[in-house]
């Protein structure tokens, strides 16, 4: 007969433990492909070819916002150009918390778990019972790396880490549904006259959690969060004029 005491742990029962050199270093591989699609999202199609998969929802007010599907994944792309606000100060703003805000105003919790380095955070985002149907009860907990590209360009890769990991670094809260946020983030390209080109990625794994009427609904909520994280950063005192 099989050894039974050899089977492993159900699933939800996982979790490592990794010491902090080995998170580290996780994060900032897997935060190295993030970096990459970011930029590659944020260079493409900017003559409108339309032949790397990106379909433009809508385009208005200088406003664009294009969805590239991949599998059962979306990914939507918004991009802006920014007039008169400088990358340091979207920078500021342009970050998982400020942005968790904007998705849903009924955050219950955002705080940053550990600092790994300057430019790298794991944080904690956790929605509470009244939260939009994609966020009710979910928590995520994500790495936040910050980086400044040979050319300036600034890039702000965020991701869920895997739920072992995550797991292990924080343990779920019983009501709470551990939700995953795939490679998202920002990359903010200096222009002349102190403005910025602001492209802002999310890429979401709808598997039983995203429901068809929110990704039809996505693209007008990107145009906010872009829209209150502007008027965010131009209330942040610029270090230009400082």
């Amino acid at each position: 007969a099989p050894k039974m005491s050899s089977s492993p742990a159900p699933p939800s029962a996982r979790s490592w433990s990794i010491s902090e050199d080995s998170l580290k270093r996780y994060v900032l591989f897997a935060s190295e492909s993030c970096i990459q699609e970011l930029l590659s999202a944020s260079d493409s199609n900017r003559v409108g070819n339309g032949n790397d998969g990106w379909k433009v929802l809508s385009l208005e007010d200088g406003v664009e916002i294009s969805k590239r599907r991949s599998g059962s994944f979306h990914t939507f792309r918004s991009r802006w150009l920014l007039k008169s606000v400088s990358p340091q100060q979207f920078i500021t703003v342009a970050n998982a918390i400020d942005a968790a805000k904007q998705w849903d105003p009924d955050l219950v919790e955002a705080r940053y778990i550990k600092d790994l380095e300057d430019n790298l955070s794991i944080i904690r985002l956790r929605f509470g019972e009244s939260s939009k149907p994609l966020f009710r009860n979910r928590e995520f907990i994500v790495y936040e790396r910050r980086e400044t590209m040979d050319d300036g360009t600034l890039v702000v890769a965020v991701a869920s880490l895997p739920k072992e990991i995550a797991a292990g670094l924080h343990p779920k809260q019983n009501n709470a549904i551990r939700g995953l946020l795939l490679q998202s983030g920002w990359v903010v390209d200096k222009l002349e006259d102190d403005s910025c080109m602001v492209t802002y990625v999310v890429q979401l794994d709808p598997a039983g959690w995203l429901p068809k009427c929110f990704v039809n609904r996505l693209n007008t909520k990107l145009v906010m969060i872009i829209e209150n994280l502007r008027k965010q950063a131009q209330a942040c005192p610029s270090s230009v004029h400082a």
